[in-house]
């Protein structure tokens, strides 16, 4: 890419829940964060890349920005906040609604201690009517002021170009951060750990909370066959118990879900085992977050 290319980081924030990996994985056309209706999925920072001919954006989504309640919390809301002044942009990312909630406030008093550009991007429209969304628009304006207003639905895929497009005015012109094929910074081992989590998050449903993490204890390809072995940790034995479920069926279903995914992503058959072990507290524990992939030199 020539220096008339522009690229930059774009920050994606907002409340657990508001839609910032679907954005994402919508905007780079590829399933690399994973999702879920429980709030607090994403738990890393992680780095998706858009490139076309005008250039290249980064996207930075972080984990929702929340009130933590353990170690693993902090840890969160750490890499969010320093997300935050890294970037030449940041997407603010909010559902349609005329009430702006203590979780919304303390968002914006973040934001007005940085001097980066600010997008309000409303998600969610595909849930609401079109005229309303002026109203919802008229609040937040009312509460600060933005680079742009952009009203989009991660899900339907929709005003989505306009929105990229409006990032792209305000990066800088440079060459380009990654070669053209890459769409993200994530090991692959990191992905699969994350679309089991997914999957396992799904399946679960009400049962399980937060308290679960996946690791990788290996990856072997044979020819055109991926070979998988993988440990789901949770705090309790009674969750060990759930996620088995009865004659392993909850573990069976949480593996075939997830095998279609990292076959997509590996496009090669995976051969997918997966285990349950207890680690009480490791939400608490710097070592056992450490372990499973939550470095703290991303909070520095």
């Amino acid at each position: 890419m020539s220096d008339q290319h522009k690229s930059g980081f774009a920050a994606l924030i907002g409340r657990p829940n508001v839609g910032k990996s679907t954005l994402m994985n919508c905007l780079i056309g590829q399933k690399i964060a994973i999702t879920s209706s429980k709030p607090q999925t994403t738990r890393n920072r992680i780095q998706t890349v858009y490139t076309s001919k005008e250039g290249q954006i980064v996207f930075v989504d972080t984990p929702g920005i929340h009130k933590a309640k353990n170690r693993l919390g902090d840890y969160m809301v750490n890499v969010a906040q320093r997300s935050l002044k890294e970037v030449d942009v940041i997407l603010w990312l909010v559902e349609p609604s005329n009430f702006i909630g203590a979780g919304e406030r303390h968002i914006i008093e973040q934001l007005q201690k940085i001097h980066v550009p600010v997008m309000l991007v409303i998600n969610k429209i595909d849930t609401v009517k079109k005229e309303e969304l002026f109203g919802f628009i008229d609040t937040y304006r009312k509460e600060m002021e933005f680079a742009e207003i952009v009203p989009v639905s991660a899900l339907k895929n929709d005003n989505t170009k306009e929105l990229i497009k409006c990032i792209m005015q305000y990066l800088p012109y440079g060459p380009a951060f990654y070669d053209e094929d890459t769409v993200t910074d994530q090991p692959q081992r990191q992905i699969v750990a994350e679309l089991i989590r997914e999957k396992a998050l799904r399946c679960l449903e009400e049962e399980i909370p937060h308290g679960i993490a996946v690791t990788i204890e290996r990856m072997k390809w044979r020819g055109r066959i991926v070979d998988i072995d993988a440990t789901i940790i949770c705090e309790k034995d009674s969750h060990k118990g759930i996620i088995i479920g009865r004659q392993g069926s909850m573990l069976k279903k949480i593996g075939s879900s997830a095998r279609w995914d990292i076959e997509d992503l590996l496009e090669s058959k995976v051969n997918l085992q997966l285990w349950v072990k207890v680690k009480k507290d490791w939400r608490d524990s710097d070592f056992l977050l450490k372990n499973f992939g939550y470095n703290q030199k991303d909070c520095e």
